[in-house]
């Protein structure tokens, strides 16, 4: 991952902790590291405007660190209120992300890669491939950038945009963990979202280190053999084996886990699938999230129409098995989800 400029540092890739390390090299008390990580959490995007802080440790970091916001390079605005981002980082490299409203607040999905090596052939975001993924610091830049952008409070964040989280651990758990310290951004665990198309070594490790988080998982089929055609992902990890890992997270964890099936004319709506997926769900702390399929241009795919939609929902319903069809946002300016990839809109300057 390549988060540097001139040989500076993103300063958003750095806890308190490590914070308090750097200002004590430069001679600074300790508590300067809080004030300059309530800045940085606050969206300030220039060192020069922590009117707080010494002018001499500024200086400092100026010459060492650069504060990691990205880049504007497209935005578009729905007629429902949706919000979506081009955002450009330090060496070019580009994501799509997306700021909503809802009745319980304000929310944002976030990419977590710059493109997506998961292959799964309903979604834009892997048609390009993989280029790098995103450090914490990064997707922190993401929410700050966005709430700087709008002047809007961000109250929620979905991990559910470009890329698979699962595939970038580690950074994913920097960004959780950044995000969430109470003397910055503050945000609730619980109020914070990861969807993974069913990385399994991912869901077990993610189960012991954040149990508060929400986890949702991408499963688009009620078998092995469908989703093996619709997600490569299920050749690495058998369906059977992705349930069982499912449930046991919500053992370890008493966290529901929210399934996303996003409903494919003819390929994944009928009354046998979901018959055949509320079998497999039966007993378990579930939610299923049914996604009308948005459609992707270079992609074969169709929605699934109305009445399929409200029949596999109430089947789920009949067998016990709680679901809800997904409020749909952003969707003519291709924001909803699925849908989000790294180039410019037509109508952009």
């Amino acid at each position: 991952m390549n988060d540097s400029i001139n040989g500076k540092q993103n300063i958003l890739n750095l806890g308190p902790a490590e914070l308090r390390g750097v200002v004590s090299a430069y001679g600074e008390k300790p508590f300067r590291a809080d004030q300059v990580f309530g800045w940085l959490s606050k969206g300030v995007a220039d060192f020069a405007d922590m009117n707080n802080v010494p002018a001499a440790l500024r200086e400092k970091l100026a010459e060492n660190y650069y504060i990691g916001q990205p880049e504007i390079t497209d935005s578009r605005e729905s007629k429902d209120g949706t919000v979506k981002c081009l955002f450009s980082f330090s060496d070019g490299a580009m994501v799509e992300s997306v700021f909503m409203k809802y009745s319980y607040g304000n929310s944002i999905c976030i990419s977590s890669q710059v493109g997506c090596r998961m292959g799964c052939t309903f979604c834009a975001s892997t048609m390009d491939g993989l280029e790098r993924g995103l450090t914490g610091g990064e997707m922190l830049g993401e929410v700050l950038a966005m709430r700087n952008h709008t002047g809007e409070d961000i109250n929620h964040v979905v991990v559910m945009g470009m890329g698979e989280p699962f595939d970038n651990y580690d950074e994913l758990g920097r960004f959780i963990k950044l995000i969430h310290e109470p003397g910055g951004y503050n945000l609730s665990l619980r109020n914070i979202t990861v969807s993974s198309c069913g990385i399994i070594p991912g869901i077990r490790q993610f189960a012991g280190d954040f149990p508060q988080v929400n986890l949702a998982i991408s499963l688009h089929a009620p078998n092995q053999e469908l989703r093996e055609k619709t997600m490569p992902v299920a050749k690495k990890y058998e369906f059977n084996e992705l349930i069982q890992a499912c449930k046991e997270y919500t053992d370890a964890t008493g966290r529901r886990i929210t399934f996303e099936y996003a409903l494919i004319d003819g390929v994944n709506d009928s009354r046998q699938c979901a018959e055949e997926l509320a079998s497999h769900l039966k007993g378990m702390l579930a939610h299923v999230n049914l996604i009308p399929l948005n459609e992707v241009e270079g992609r074969e795919y169709r929605k699934a129409r109305g009445e399929n939609v409200l029949r596999f929902k109430e089947i789920l319903e009949h067998k016990g098995i709680a679901a809800t069809v997904r409020r749909t946002l952003g969707s003519d300016i291709d924001a909803a989800c699925g849908q989000l990839r790294r180039r410019k809109s037509n109508n952009c300057d």
